[in-house]
């Protein structure tokens, strides 16, 4: 390059995120002077969220500040104003979960409103409201933003607060599921109910009445009268009475059409005596044992209900079909014909001693946390 003559400069500008901006003479070329000039970082949105660093028990959940979330094409992103707790969420904390990203936010159950949406999104806006029941296998609601799959996630119906909205989507869904989807429940027919008093129980009494289906539930002494308030029929203190014994004398030695599990495996398989001919079982906790049937005596039918199989088969019609439960799910709650038995609404900082609770089975109904206290 020829240089220059006189007092005329070649000028250079260039981008450095340096503190201030640098002048500098290029080597050789004392009249060419180059410029750093800075641009400033912009700084990282942050939000509030209780998080799990590594798996752990429920004391092991702490509350910080993280980066918000961005969607992505097919996203929403969900200003989070109620999340719904679960047994769920402690057993997840301790197990963990393969290709989860540290800190981990759990909370499924989520309600509030859209305030962004990806780019291949055309069904929902920024200012929609809605609820839906979340990918566990991706970071959850507990914190002040949250990022949905568009196709999972349903409007929130009008007369429905997000509180009660929260306190929906995985028991609610799961007893839905069980009754309308696994054992297409028959009016005028018998269904045992294990622990009535839970979320998935007390769900499942409320749309076994509305099914016209006569509910038999067992639960402790001191939660009677709560599930009779929702509909069961027969109460059987499974704490101090034989509860096969109980089944055989309610129904005249027949047994029940349907029984819906809740607790595990063990109490699954020890349910199959109570079943009449041609009856059928849901399982939420774990599969029977059906080899302690002899062939031909029961000709009964096994469900397994795992509401969030949907994100680890990865089905997309078993997922849109989450949205679809909530569109109908939702609708009964939002007309005063389901209750979301909400007993508890808490702040962020109490879930740890909630969920540890929640573990020792002594919560009737549901706790939800208040994550936008006006809700």
């Amino acid at each position: 390059m020829p240089r220059a003559k006189g007092k005329f400069y070649s000028i250079a500008f260039f981008h450095c995120v340096t503190e201030q901006a640098t002048k500098r003479v290029i080597a050789g070329y004392p009249e060419i002077i180059a410029y750093k000039i800075e641009i400033p970082k912009e700084p990282m949105s942050l939000m509030k969220a209780l998080v799990l660093d590594k798996p752990g028990t429920p004391e092991t959940l702490y509350t910080t500040e993280i980066t918000q979330p961005e969607p992505g094409p097919d996203e929403v992103r969900v200003k989070v104003h109620a999340v719904g707790l679960n047994p769920f969420d402690y057993k997840l904390a301790a197990s963990g979960f393969p290709g989860w990203d540290y800190p981990m936010v759990l909370g499924f159950d989520v309600a509030g409103v859209i305030d962004r949406v990806g780019s291949d999104v055309e069904e929902w806006q920024v200012g929609d409201p809605v609820y839906y029941h979340g990918d566990f296998t991706k970071q959850g609601g507990l914190g002040q933003y949250a990022i949905a799959s568009s196709h999972i996630i349903s409007w929130l119906p009008d007369g429905l607060s997000f509180n009660a909205a929260a306190a929906l989507p995985c028991a609610g869904f799961t007893a839905y599921q069980a009754l309308h989807r696994k054992l297409h429940v028959q009016s005028g027919r018998t269904i045992l109910i294990h622990g009535g008093a839970g979320g998935v129980g007390g769900f499942a009494i409320q749309l076994c009445k509305l099914a016209s289906v006569k509910v038999i539930t067992t639960c402790s002494k001191h939660n009677a009268k709560f599930v009779r308030d929702l509909g069961a029929g027969e109460v059987i203190d499974y704490q101090s009475e034989n509860v096969a014994d109980s089944v055989l004398e309610i129904t005249n030695g027949r047994g029940v059409d349907y029984i819906l599990d809740t607790v595990s495996s063990e109490s699954a398989t020890n349910s199959l005596s109570m079943l009449a001919f041609n009856g059928a079982i849901a399982c939420v906790a774990g599969l029977p044992d059906i080899t302690t049937v002899p062939p031909f005596e029961k000709g009964l039918s096994v469900h397994e209900v795992a509401l969030g199989g949907a994100f680890l088969s990865d089905d997309r019609v078993a997922q849109e079909d989450l949205a679809k439960i909530g569109i109908e799910f939702g609708g009964l709650a939002s007309k005063g014909l389901i209750k979301p038995m909400v007993e508890e609404v808490i702040p962020l900082e109490d879930v740890p001693d909630a969920l540890v609770r929640l573990s020792m089975r002594h919560v009737r109904g549901k706790i939800v946390v208040a994550i936008v206290t006006s809700s």
